[in-house]
C-alpha cells in the first residue's frame, strides 16, 4: 500500500535510530493512489487495521496503573513496574509517543486527499470522513490523557529532513481546542446521517463521536477549567447518542459477550477480531490447562477439561474481587471465573476466600472453543452504551443534578429479576458523594475494558492518589508520562513532562 512512507513520521515523533533514506512522500502519495474512490476505500479499511495495531496499547493505557489489577497471577506479571507507578525518565514507557503519530499521520493523508475524490454516492464520502475525524480526535484524547501536552500534527508530511518533522509540544489546552475541532468536524461531516457504515459497529459513526464528544467534554470541563458550559455540551452530546437508532443498553449483561451477540445495540464502537485474521490480546488474562485444571471453580467444580493454552499476566486486585464479589449480580460471573485450590467438600467458595483464592480467568472476552482449540475472537468495545448512561450520570452530577437514575438503570440491568430498590437503588447525595458511587459502578462494569484509570483522572487528582495503592500526595505529576530521552535528543523542541526534569 502507498501507505509505507508515512514511516516517515517515526523518524521524529517516535525517535527512529537513523535517517531514511526513501522516496519523497509526494512521490509515493500522488502516484495514482489518491485518484480513485476504490483507491481511497482501500486506505478506509487500512485505518482500522492500524486503529486495531494499537488496542493493547489502549487497553494498557486505560487500564493497568488503576486500582484493579496488580494482584496474584499464575505466571509473571506483565507492566509490573507501570502498575507501581515505578516510572523515571531513564524508564520510560510507550517510547515514540506509544506510535500513535504513524497512525494520525495515516488519517491526515486520508483527510487531506479524500475531499478531492468524486464518490459514486457522496454520501459515503462524508460518511467515511466524519469516521476519519472521530477517530483522530480519538487517538489525540489519548495523547493528552496520557502526556498532556503534545506535538498537533495535522498536515501530510512533504519532506524527510529531521528539521522539517520536529515540532514542540502544544499546551494541553492547545491539544484540547484541536479535539474539539476534530468533534465538530466530524459531526459536521456525518450531519444528519447516523447510521452505522454497513450496519456494522466496528466502524466509527456519529453515535461514537458523540460518546466521544461527552467523554472529553468532561474531562475539559472538570481538569482544563471549561466547567459548566464544556459540562452542558457534554451532557448534550450524550443525550443526543440515545436517539440514535439500534443504540441502546442490551436487556441482560450476559447479552453483551460472545459472537453471536456481537452486533448488539449496546456496542457503539467495537474493536473486530476474527479467526485466520487477527486474535485480540486477553488469552494474556487467562493461563495454561496445566495450571489451571488442577482448580475448582467458586462453585466448587473441577476445571479439569477447561479448554485454555493462553497465560496469566494479568490479576485482579484484591479491591476488585471484593468489590464485584455480589453473587446477585451478573456481573461478577460474567467478569472473571474465580479459581479456588480445592472444592470445599464440593460446596465451593461463594464468596471471596483469600486463603483457598488461586487466581482468575478473564470471562468477559474468552472467545470461543472449536475442537479442541480456544479461539481469542471477541470483538472489543471501546464505547458502549452503559459509557453512555455512566457519562450521562456525571455531566449531571457536575452541573448540580441528579445522577441516581442513570445509576440505577445500570444496577437495575446487572440485578435483573434479583434488584430490590430498597436494598440496591441509590439516592441522590452529595456532589462526591455521587461522584464515589458513579466510579464505584463504572469499576464493577467496565472491568478489563480499559477504562478505570480514565475514569479516575477525569474525576480529578485526588481521586487518583485517594484510590492507588502505589500513588501518593506529591505523586501528581506521575498522573502524566514522561518522555523518552532518545525522543528528546533526536527532536530538540521537544521539552520533558513537567515533574520529570
Amino acid at each position: 500500500m502507498k501507505f509505507i512512507y508515512i514511516v516517515l513520521a517515526l523518524f521524529v515523533l517516535s525517535s527512529c535510530d537513523s535517517q531514511l533514506e526513501i522516496d519523497a512522500p509526494s512521490e509515493l502519495t500522488y502516484n495514482g493512489f489518491w485518484e480513485s474512490e476504490n483507491g481511497a476505500r482501500a486506505a478506509h479499511s487500512g485505518l482500522y487495521g492500524t486503529f486495531r495495531g494499537a488496542a493493547n496499547t489502549f487497553w494498557v493505557l486505560g487500564a493497568i496503573r488503576s486500582d484493579v489489577w496488580g494482584g496474584q497471577t499464575f505466571e509473571s506479571p506483565f507492566y509490573q513496574d507501570l502498575i507501581e507507578s515505578n516510572i523515571t525518565v531513564s524508564t520510560a514507557p510507550f517510547g515514540g509517543w506509544g506510535g500513535f503519530y504513524s497512525r494520525i499521520h495515516k488519517l491526515n493523508d486520508f483527510i487531506q486527499n479524500v475531499p478531492n475524490i468524486e464518490f459514486n454516492n457522496p454520501e459515503d464520502k462524508e460518511h467515511m470522513l466524519g469516521q476519519a475525524y472521530g477517530l483522530r480526535a480519538y487517538y489525540y484524547y489519548t495523547l493528552l490523557k496520557t502526556w498532556g501536552a503534545v506535538p498537533i500534527s495535522e498536515e501530510i508530511l512533504s519532506t524527510t529532513s529531521p528539521d522539517g518533522l520536529s515540532k514542540g509540544r502544544s499546551s494541553e489546552e492547545e491539544v484540547m481546542q484541536f479535539i474539539k475541532a476534530d468533534i465538530q468536524r466530524s459531526l459536521d461531516a456525518f450531519g444528519e446521517d447516523a447510521s452505522f457504515w454497513n450496519g456494522n459497529k466496528n466502524y466509527w459513526s456519529k453515535a461514537a463521536t458523540l460518546t466521544l464528544k461527552g467523554d472529553a467534554y468532561i474531562w475539559s470541563g472538570n481538569l482544563l477549567g471549561g466547567g459548566n458550559t464544556d459540562f452542558t455540551e457534554a451532557k448534550n452530546a450524550l443525550e443526543q447518542v440515545g436517539q440514535i437508532a439500534n443504540v441502546g443498553l442490551v436487556e441482560s449483561y450476559t447479552d453483551l459477550w460472545g459472537a453471536d451477540n456481537e452486533n448488539n445495540s449496546e456496542f457503539i464502537f467495537a474493536i473486530q477480531y476474527a479467526e485466520d485474521e487477527a486474535g485480540n490480546f486477553y488469552n494474556a488474562f487467562t493461563g495454561r490447562s496445566t495450571e489451571i485444571w488442577p482448580q475448582f471453580d467458586e462453585d466448587g467444580n473441577s476445571m479439569e477439561g477447561f479448554i485454555i493454552a493462553g497465560s496469566n499476566r494479568y490479576g485482579p486486585s484484591e479491591k476488585t474481587l471484593l468489590l464485584s464479589d455480589d453473587n446477585l449480580d451478573a456481573r461478577k460471573d460474567q467478569t472473571f471465573i474465580r479459581l479456588y485450590s480445592d472444592s470445599n467438600n464440593g460446596a465451593g467458595y461463594p464468596d471471596y476466600n483469600a486463603n483457598k483464592y488461586f487466581g482468575s480467568v478473564l470471562n468477559k472476552f474468552l472467545g470461543r472453543v472449536d475442537g479442541s482449540v480456544r479461539i481469542f475472537d471477541s470483538d472489543i468495545p471501546v464505547y458502549r452504551y452503559a459509557d453512555v448512561v455512566l457519562l450521562m450520570a456525571e455531566a449531571k452530577n457536575y452541573l448540580g443534578e441528579d445522577p441516581s437514575s442513570e445509576i440505577n438503570l445500570i444496577r437495575e440491568r446487572a440485578y435483573g429479576d434479583d434488584y430490590d430498590p430498597a436494598i440496591h437503588a441509590y439516592s441522590n447525595g452529595s456532589k462526591a458523594e455521587n461522584t464515589e458511587a458513579i466510579l464505584n459502578e463504572r469499576y464493577v462494569e467496565f472491568i478489563a475494558e480499559g477504562k478505570r484509570w480514565w475514569d479516575l483522572r477525569r474525576a480529578g487528582d485526588q481521586y487518583v492518589i485517594d484510590n492507588v495503592e502505589f500513588l501518593d500526595e506529591g505523586d501528581e505529576y506521575k498522573l502524566k508520562l514522561p518522555i523518552t530521552l532518545d525522543m528528546i535528543g533526536r527532536n530538540p523542541l521537544l521539552e520533558q513532562t513537567e515533574g520529570y526534569e
